[in-house]
């Protein structure tokens, strides 16, 4: 029979085998059998184990090189025994247990589950009323420690199963420390548990344990004091109170509350030796009445901003004309943790002096998850006899409790600060009725009914600038430790939403993990699905913090807040919110102003449409999205998104039919429309590029989060519709990633005509970036999968735009083969204002040819069909430039100058750049050949100026040639012969051989003394 193993993690890694000590050598043996030892009896994947001992960089042979690293863990394992025995360890500990290996507990002896077995044991004690049992259990379990758990192992996971089982000792120490004070041995406790609070320092229990004990030993000063160290230390780390069960404590002692003494705290007991301790009498003197209270908290060192917030509330202090002038009135609202108690405190802190009579100070608890919001008939009381009034003398009813306490302000300058209201009517009795005083309110809410005077002094708080919050950070972390990673710290800060809770929190973990980076805590609030995880730690919680305010919505704002989680867009106009909620717009501006209120959303301006548009914080966003996985279905999930995504369709598709026309035939998919108000949409599409351009981003996030749920069909249409804001302001980045989004989702769902008419998008973008040969092979594509999916008029569409390519490179016959059968397709499918664009294409063909006069009845013809359909501007522009170059090219100068101005009307009305250089340049062309040649010049610089502003290079190019070749025939060659080569060189960068061509032949011509022909314009 082989050795029992003994496996230690409550401290450095261990490992017996008997009496001998099994040695575990190098980190990465030491890592696996960490994380083994921490699953006893579980499979641990070899993925986890790659993961945990690489950390997100393994070499290719990691799997191999986990698999030595068992092999040498079973060997050390299997050791000899000690000499003479001819025993060894048991065979097989380690074993191979598909997809890792797993740990055989069985037979072997794990601390940590003796550990367990303890504190059970201590537990049941406690509640079978067998305190000395309980104490020897508690005592048993904390002696099994040898110092840190797993000290010397790396590891995310270990480190988190470290931090777990070291909260598993703190916590039984303290319910130790509970037993023994209920054993009436506080006096014996008090130099550990003074060392506990320096160790854990922002352990509410350990301080609880510490003032109960000095109390009990007859120092109630010393107790006092602790609690207001313990306060201390919370706001100026955390920025808030301690909670309630140590605020409990402090008004116990404050009222001597007989509850404390030993004997009703649990069953007191004699101490060894034979004396029971007890409370002194000396210990429990009546409290005294202050006449000048001072209940301030302490300020919170390391504050951090808010310079204009502090100004305005040094407005409460202006024309102040002695005690009788009347009462001024703040107050402070913001999100939860974004430090409006810490204002209230410095301001107050700031200004002390100027209230001689006192500062009182009361956290009305209006979002505390374990008590009621405090009744101002309490608060009257003890404000009363803070002031002065003896405790006989305070009435018992509420109206008399107020009318005393404004008789007694009337002639004091007093400063009531009044800390987390969550309604008028809490704070209503505490407002002074005249006299000098001053009331600062902090609130969640907007307390509409509240009155404050000056009006400045009524602050919403937003988020700290970015360079406060990283001095914040570096206040609690350690200003060399943020300077020495300034990029790091200023991600972290934003990470953490720059709010100053988060970022204390996420501070106040750095200074307790000094071997941590900050780059590695950014590396840990990165993970969106752990953020607030990692920003809900410990006593201090972002998410609960969320949480009491969430409690309190509106059910119907609840429900569409935690909906807005579920989008990926930036920000939303009301309109969305009635999508999520299927209700009508107006009702969803209500909620959502609702929410405003709150502080779930702030508003984030108005777009170009006239619509407010609103957003959360990022924690925020991630809160709602929590709730939401939490409260609705799947089913509900899904419904709400997709009406979201099928409302930004059909608003996407009337936006583009209206900018192309009704005759505008696009391939288009079986995506059911969201019907909606027609009045609504006329409001919102008066202008349609305006709603394209204020919904850019979130149109972009639709189209990955609908490709993403497998709404693949919605994706691809909503990129169809999006063509004409990515083609007219030349968003080719925004074109290429909404593209490719969806063209990856319609293959995964086998959607063929969804991935033919993406690759001829994104063929479309070859072409305008001039990369010629893989705008053809994506054509080609498309034209393959129209033909397999049946779709003519996307047929049509691939074969116009390969006799694009065709025309580029010079092989003009082919393009108009291709032309001629898409203008049969397009006939077919009576896709009107393409057949005209066709036909412009084919009229460009034969001005390139030199054959303009066939290219005039092409152009009349495609002309008189964007006139026929109804609202297709962009459509027309571009009929009227092409009549302009036919007529410039004939020599019909006042004709051509007639379509240019035309074309320039048109494209400024829609905001169109790259319409509009082109259109400026044939004016400009015009112009020059009419010999107007001031005229001519200012035009080219107006249109050079257009082109460059929407980073165009090709027209820029283009108007760079005209623009030198006209100047070296104005006589002034040496400008003419810089735009020529400047021209040459922008050709050659993008990659269009024909106008390199051209440009070269002009530089030459110039150089020699003459000036040749720039050539029309594509």
């Amino acid at each position: 029979m082989g050795e029992r193993l003994g496996f230690g993690i409550l401290g450095p890694l261990a490992v017996t085998a008997g009496e001998r000590t099994v040695q575990v050598r190098g980190a990465r043996q030491r890592t696996v059998l960490a994380l083994l030892l921490l699953s006893p009896g579980r499979i641990v994947p070899v993925d986890t184990l790659v993961e945990e001992v690489w950390g997100g960089s393994p070499p290719a042979t990691a799997r191999t090189q986990v698999a030595i690293v068992v092999a040498a863990l079973r060997k050390a394992l299997k050791g000899e025994s000690p000499r003479g025995t001819g025993e060894t360890a048991p065979e097989d500990v380690i074993v191979t247990a598909h997809p890792g290996y797993l740990l055989r507990a069985e037979g072997h002896a794990l601390d940590t589950a003796t550990f367990t077995e303890l504190l059970a044991d201590a537990e049941a004690a406690v509640r079978e009323r067998r305190p000395e049992e309980a104490e020897r259990r508690y005592a048993q379990a904390l002696a099994l420690w040898r110092g840190p758990a797993l000290a010397g192992v790396a590891g995310r996971l270990v480190e988190e199963e470290a931090a777990r089982w070291e909260e598993s000792r703190v916590h039984a120490r303290e319910a130790l420390t509970a037993v023994r004070l209920d054993l009436g041995r506080h006096r014996s406790l008090l130099p550990e548990l003074a060392a506990a609070v320096q160790e854990h320092p922002l352990r509410e229990r350990a301080w609880y344990h510490l003032v109960l004990a000095q109390y009990r030993s007859g120092r109630r000063a010393e107790a006092l004091e602790s609690y207001r160290a313990a306060r201390r230390r919370f706001v100026d780390e955390l920025g808030m109170d301690p909670g309630p069960e140590l605020r409990g404590l402090h008004d116990a002692i404050l009222k001597d509350d007989p509850a404390l003494a030993v004997d009703a705290a649990g069953p007191a007991t004699r101490r060894p030796g034979g004396a029971a301790e007890a409370v002194s009498p000396a210990a429990s003197p009546r409290r005294r009445a202050r006449l000048v209270p001072s209940e301030l908290p302490s300020d919170v060192p390391g504050f951090s901003g808010r310079d204009d917030e502090l100004a305005c509330l040094d407005s409460l202090l202006e024309e102040r004309t002695g005690t009788r002038s009347a009462p001024t009135v703040g107050l402070i609202t913001g999100v939860a943790g974004v430090g409006k108690t810490g204002l209230a405190v410095r301001w107050a802190h700031r200004v002390a002096e100027r209230f001689p009579d006192g500062r009182l100070f009361v956290d009305l608890r209006g979002y505390d998850e374990q008590h009621a919001p405090t009744d101002a008939d309490d608060v009257l009381g003890r404000f009363l006899r803070a002031l002065g009034v003896p405790s006989d003398d305070v009435p018992s009813g509420l109206e008399e409790r107020t009318a005393l306490y404004r008789s007694v302000l009337a002639e004091r300058r007093v400063l009531l600060v009044l800390d987390n209201a969550r309604t008028y009517a809490q704070i209503e009795p505490l407002l002074p009725g005249s006299g000098g005083s001053t009331v600062l309110v902090t609130s969640r809410e907007q307390l509409e009914r509240l009155v404050t005077w000056p009006p400045a002094a009524r602050i919403h708080l937003g988020l700290l600038p970015e360079d406060r919050s990283v001095e914040l950070l570096g206040h609690i972390a350690g200003e060399d430790r943020v300077r020495a990673a300034p990029e790091d710290s200023a991600r972290l800060v934003e990470l953490c939403d720059r709010l100053p809770l988060a970022v204390r929190i996420a501070a106040a973990r750095l200074a307790s993990k000094p071997h941590w980076s900050v780059r590695h805590m950014v590396t840990r609030l990165s993970d969106e699905q752990r953020r607030l995880d990692e920003l809900s730690q410990g006593d201090s919680q972002v998410r609960a913090g969320f949480g009491l305010s969430y409690r309190h919505l509106d059910r119907n704002a609840a429900r569409l807040f935690r909906r807005l989680g579920l989008l990926g867009v930036p920000d939303y106009t009301a309109w969305v919110g009635a999508a999520l909620l299927d209700v009508a717009p107006p009702e969803a501006e209500r909620l959502m102003e609702h929410l405003v209120d709150a502080q779930f959303l702030q508003v984030a301006g108005v777009d170009g449409t006239g619509q407010l548009r609103y957003r959360p914080h990022d924690l925020m966003r991630l809160y709602a999205a929590e709730r939401a996985r939490a409260e609705e279905s799947d089913e509900d999930r899904r419904a709400a998104c997709d009406r979201v995504f099928r409302a930004f369709l059909t608003i996407a598709e009337e936006a583009s039919r209206r900018e192309y026309g009704s005759a505008r035939d696009i391939v288009c998919g079986d995506t059911p429309r969201r019907a909606l108000d027609p009045g609504f949409v006329e409001e919102l599409l008066a202008d349609p590029m305006r709603w394209f351009e204020a919904e850019r981003l979130s149109l972009i996030a639709v189209v990955e989060q609908a490709a993403g749920a497998g709404a693949d069909e919605t994706a691809w249409e909503l990129v169809m519709y999006m063509e004409v804001l990515f083609e007219s302001r030349n968003y080719m980045a925004d074109w290429v990633r909404c593209g490719e989004t969806a063209l990856e989702a319609a293959r995964r769902a086998g959607n063929v005509r969804g991935m033919a008419a993406m690759e001829q998008q994104l063929g479309v973008v070859d072409m305008r970036q001039r990369r010629f040969d893989a705008c053809a092979a994506r054509q080609e594509t498309a034209l393959a999968l129209y033909t397999e999916a049946g779709v003519p008029h996307g047929r049509a569409q691939a074969l116009s735009i390969l006799a694009l390519v065709d025309r580029f490179r010079g092989d003009y016959e082919k393009g108009l083969e291709r032309l001629r059968e898409a203008i049969a397709l397009y006939r077919e499918s009576k896709g009107r204002c393409c057949e005209a664009h066709a036909l412009q294409s084919m009229a460009q063909t034969y001005l390139d040819l030199g054959k303009p006069q066939e290219a005039l009845e092409l152009s009349r013809e495609a002309l008189s069909l964007h006139q026929e359909s109804t609202g297709n501007q962009r459509g027309l522009a571009q009929a009227h430039h092409r009549m302009g170059r036919v007529h410039l090219a004939l020599g019909q100068l006042p004709e051509a100058e007639s379509q240019f101005l035309r074309t320039a009307t048109l494209v400024r009305q829609k905001s169109d750049f790259v319409g509009l250089s082109y259109a400026l340049l044939g004016l400009a062309e015009t112009r020059e050949r009419a010999g107007h040649d001031t005229a001519a010049e200012r035009t080219f610089l107006e249109a050079l100026d257009v082109a460059r502003g929407s980073w165009s290079p090709m027209i820029e190019g283009q108007i760079l040639l005209a623009l030198g070749r006209a100047r070296g025939g104005w006589g002034r060659p040496e400008e003419g012969e810089d735009l020529l080569a400047e021209a040459l060189t922008l050709f050659r960068e993008i990659g269009a051989p024909p106008w390199e061509e051209r440009a070269a032949d002009a530089l030459r011509t110039l150089r020699a003394g003459g000036s040749g022909p720039a050539g029309a314009p594509v």
